[in-house]
């Protein structure tokens, strides 16, 4: 592991090199911001490495948005003569080898993972997206995202990585009951009501400050409970799940992560799914995840893009930011929808849709952007949040505004 106080240690830079093939999940962010666990990717790569970015680099079409998050610069190089650029798509597991200048590590299909060169070098990789001539290269087996899919396959290993690392202490109120010797945690300010049933028996439970657990619901470890998020009476939160900040969820959930301020807040099933922001899954929204012949499920990331063979026998839905979905709605193994889709159809949508689709029994269409915009502002300010500029650029984009 790096140490950030050595005094060798080069700067880093942290890339989304936008070659991976994640379908809605990055319409609005970098890869590295993606909830991969408990934490988001870049989380996990600070705490692999020891050390903190001192600049990012994201796809053009991104730099906006993600330069309202940070402080630091976005598509600049920072200070620094020696600069180690670690790919975003990492997810932060296992060890990144210590890089000389002029070395780099390689994914066994031939991404860049690291690589620690001299600035001019750093500029090369970073607007073209090769390697410079003479760097001398290793491979390494690290997890890659490249697809939907490699989120479900490496939650288990992400989020047990994350719950050993968390901060809340570990202790829960005596009046919940609690089965299992994992670690339980449960933030001092968080509200848990009697009737709950924790089962660490497979794994440590997590819930996040101001978190609230109402009366009747079951969390089975591992499992992870945003800050602010609620989960309702009588909800199942089975293990492998991880619910973001400022959620609220009910109904069955399982092996499904739900990025952060999105709403599943009554019966239905998510299961070995990946759930966006500002969602909200109507009554009743239940997606499969199971083929009736338990084969091998293929998935599209576009609707213009090829079915990909997933190696997955249990895969649900991948849910882009701002989808709505009616009460009963019904989603198919191994379905995408695109960011901003309104689906209030009878019968289960196509198993891939592109953004900003409007659906229903009459048939597809676009979903006008203005009436889009004036709905996500009306969401999001509800919870206090507003539609920057940026933001609202990019969703324009994906319009073809």
């Amino acid at each position: 592991m790096l140490a950030a106080a050595e005094a060798d240690v080069p700067t880093l830079v942290i890339f989304d090199d936008g070659r991976g093939q994640l379908g809605p999940m990055t319409d609005l962010r970098p890869a590295f911001e993606l909830r991969t666990g408990a934490h988001r990717s870049l989380e996990r790569i600070e705490r692999r490495l020891g050390q903190f970015p001192a600049a990012w680099w994201v796809p053009a079409h991104l730099a906006g948005v993600w330069a309202q998050s940070t402080e630091h610069p976005v598509n600049e190089l920072p200070e620094g003569d020696t600069l180690l650029l670690v790919n975003g798509r990492w997810l932060g597991l296992g060890e990144l080898p210590r890089l000389s200048p002029g070395q780099a590590a390689l994914s066994e299909d031939g991404a860049i993972i690291g690589a620690c060169l001299e600035r001019a070098d750093a500029a090369v990789l970073l607007g073209g997206g090769e390697l410079p001539d003479g760097v001398d290269v290793q491979t390494v087996d690290l997890p890659m995202l490249e697809h939907p899919w490699d989120l479900i396959s490496s939650l288990p290993s992400c989020l047990l990585d994350d719950l050993e690392h968390a901060s809340t202490p570990i202790g829960n109120p005596t009046h919940v009951s609690v089965v299992g010797t994992a670690p339980v945690r449960v933030h001092p300010e968080a509200i848990v009501f009697p009737g709950v049933v924790i089962d660490a028996s497979a794994g440590p439970v997590v819930v996040a400050r101001s978190a609230t657990i109402r009366p009747g619901a079951v969390l089975t470890g591992p499992c992870h409970i945003g800050r602010g998020s609620t989960v309702v009476d009588q909800a199942v939160i089975r293990g492998g799940t991880v619910v973001g900040p400022h959620c609220k969820v009910g109904g069955e959930i399982g092996s499904s992560v739900l990025q952060g301020w999105s709403n599943k807040a009554h019966d239905g099933y998510l299961g070995d799914s990946w759930v966006g922001e500002w969602v909200n899954l109507g009554a009743g929204t239940t997606n499969s995840n199971l083929l009736n012949t338990y084969g091998e499920i293929s998935m599209r990331t576009t609707p213009e893009g090829q079915r990909i063979r997933t190696g997955r026998t249990y895969l649900g839905v991948i849910v882009g930011d701002h989808v709505k979905t009616a009460i009963g709605t019904r989603l198919m193994t191994g379905t995408v929808i695109g960011t901003g889709c309104m689906i209030a159809s009878s019968t289960p949508p196509p198993t891939c849709m592109g953004p900003l689709r409007w659906l229903t029994d009459e048939g597809e269409t676009s979903w006008r952007l203005g009436r889009f915009l004036e709905s996500t502002e009306a969401v999001m300010a509800r919870r206090g949040r507003t539609l920057d500029a940026p933001l609202r650029s990019r969703i324009e984009a994906l319009a073809g505004a």
